[in-house]
């Protein structure tokens, strides 16, 4: 367990790196499809180029056939799992800072156990209370920004990552499945490239392409400063590729429902992360009182999470 929290932790320092870029070209005015988009484009480049040099060519070369196998399991998975959650994810720093992007999206712990018990998946109930906690947190979080920029600003920043916070929990857990091959309307998929944490986000990165197309079709943004395409490039080496093969590896060490909780509700560290990203980098005031209370409630909540989890 202890493993699976540090590799966790460890994906949230990388993956906070996503709220902090988005928000800067946010700001700087590109487009949140491309910070979105180019991001996957990006990850499919530099996914390719890492199997060769690290010795893993054929295993790639075997995922593109488990790809073209299943085809359509992918491009479901895949456009939840990664398309729905990251353009939610963008679409939303353009209303509102990057760690309060990440605060809000820590209801993806109170909508993980959800997600477990839609896939038959037995989940402690004391454990699910106490997500409670850590929703109340991002509660305050959004008051607190609702006081400063209007709550019709705070609602277009919060609704999308809420829904983003099902789908990524979602995407994974059906790739989850899959590996196990329990479940009756989930292909079973057993295959070594099951087993590689960089294999597995080429898969889900291939599956999300379909619904990129369909946003840059349908909504015609203007084309990508090259800031923006060398932003993107970096969050998809640290977030994209590192952040992600890190916790889907802490994810796939599970072998129990609790494990599995216990590596979503890691993603909490990505609060604080964010929050000193954006401090250093961006020049962003610190939270008042409201949203250092709804931090601090949100690594309660994750704490005791983890601990009634450990326990059972």
């Amino acid at each position: 367990m202890f493993r699976i929290i540090l590799v966790g932790v460890l994906a949230a320092l990388f993956f906070s790196s996503t709220f902090v870029l988005n928000r800067a070209m946010s700001l700087e005015g590109g487009h949140w499809v491309w910070s979105a988009s180019l991001r996957y484009f990006w990850m499919i480049a530099i996914l390719a180029v890492w199997l060769t040099v690290t010795g893993k060519a054929r295993l790639g070369l075997d995922a593109l056939r488990l790809f073209r196998k299943h085809w359509l399991f992918w491009t479901v998975a895949g456009s939840i799992g990664f398309g729905v959650f990251y353009a939610l994810i963008t679409f939303s720093s353009v209303f509102a800072p990057g760690w309060v992007v990440a605060a809000t999206w820590q209801t993806t712990i109170l909508a993980t156990p959800l997600v477990l018990l839609g896939f038959g998946r037995k989940v402690p109930l004391k454990a699910l209370a106490l997500t409670v906690v850590i929703f109340v947190g991002v509660v305050l979080v959004n008051m607190e920004q609702a006081s400063s920029s209007g709550l019709s600003e705070v609602l277009w920043g919060a609704l999308p990552v809420l829904v983003a916070s099902f789908a990524y929990p979602f995407g994974n857990q059906l790739v989850w499945e899959a590996k196990k091959g329990e479940h009756a309307r989930v292909p079973a998929i057993d295959h070594p490239a099951m087993d590689d944490a960089l294999c597995r986000v080429l898969l889900l990165t291939l599956g999300s392409l379909p619904l990129w197309a369909v946003l840059i079709v349908f909504i015609s943004p203007p084309l990508p400063s090259m800031g923006q395409v060398v932003q993107t490039g970096l969050v998809a080496v640290s977030s994209g590729v590192i952040a992600t093969s890190l916790f889907l590896y802490a994810r796939h060490r599970a072998k129990s429902t609790a494990e599995l909780a216990a590596a979503d509700c890691t993603q909490s560290m990505e609060v604080v992360f964010s929050l000193a990203g954006e401090a250093i980098l961006l020049g962003h005031v610190m939270p008042g009182f409201m949203g250092w209370a709804g931090i601090c409630l949100t690594m309660l909540g994750l704490m005791l999470y983890v601990g009634v989890q450990n326990r059972g």
